[in-house]
């Protein structure tokens, strides 16, 4: 089966071929008018999904903060109550020392747990300052998210109406080129796409109009004019690289 595709290719005329070509890049253009159709919605979705992934991210980022924040300031309350509990064993202790140095002894202890408690004061209102900013934080990049979010499903709807109404279109195109492709020798179709991706307008095959070529409008000199008509040698334009066809195989009048 495969020896016959490979001898159909070889029985093909340049003619052949070059019809081929021009009716390949016919198909190609009416697949890229599909696409274009799409314009930048699939672009655009892709960045819309970074950015949501990225403000969860920095959602879940933030909230994980806040806990820690919280759980040391429940911590530094904690050591505010043993603190308090401290100060009042040593101030009932100091009611029955037995001299001065254990009564100054107790002072710098009860001193200690003081300066433990505004410390730990001064913590919790840090934190607390984190936790409320980090909050308003989150409350707004969540309202963003929503936002984001239903940008990105009213243009996921908006793709996906498009690709309903044209990827039957679109299949049968490209089914078409597929079978246009197997016809011709791929070193053929390899040269046309790069033809095709190299070229401003996407055109690889162009005909000779007005003494011109089709792509680039550079003059096309009258003897190798005679040769493309005459279609027995696949020519290019010495300026784009194009590939050039007689008016007769593009169809022009």
């Amino acid at each position: 089966m495969a020896g016959t595709k490979v001898q159909k290719k070889k029985e093909l005329t340049i003619e052949d071929k070059l019809k081929a070509l021009y009716e390949l890049q016919k198909v190609d253009i009416e697949i890229n008018k599909i696409k274009t159709l799409r314009g930048e919605l699939p672009l655009e979705i892709g960045d819309l999904e970074d950015e949501l992934a990225g403000l969860q991210t920095r959602i879940e980022k933030m909230e994980d903060e806040i806990n820690n924040f919280q759980t040391a300031l429940t911590n530094r309350k904690t050591e505010i109550a043993n603190a308090e509990a401290l100060i009042k064993k040593y101030e009932s202790q100091q009611m029955n020392v037995r001299n001065n140095r254990e009564f100054d002894s107790l002072s710098k202890e009860i001193e200690f747990q003081t300066l433990e408690i505004e410390l730990c004061e001064k913590r919790i209102k840090e934190y607390s300052g984190e936790i409320e900013n980090k909050t308003e934080v989150i409350k707004k990049s969540k309202e963003l998210f929503e936002e984001r979010n239903s940008d990105l499903q009213q243009k996921k709807g908006e793709l996906n109406e498009i690709i309903t109404e044209t990827e039957k279109e679109e299949s049968v195109l490209e089914k078409r080129a597929e079978e246009i492709e197997k016809m011709i020798e791929e070193r053929l179709v390899i040269a046309y796409n790069r033809i095709r991706k190299n070229a401003r307008n996407g055109l690889a095959v162009v005909p000779v109009e007005r003494d011109a070529c089709g792509g680039c409008f550079n003059k096309i000199p009258p003897q190798r004019q005679v040769d493309i008509r005459t279609r027995k040698k696949i020519i290019v334009c010495e300026y784009c690289g194009r590939i050039l066809v007689d008016t007769e195989i593009a169809g022009i009048e």
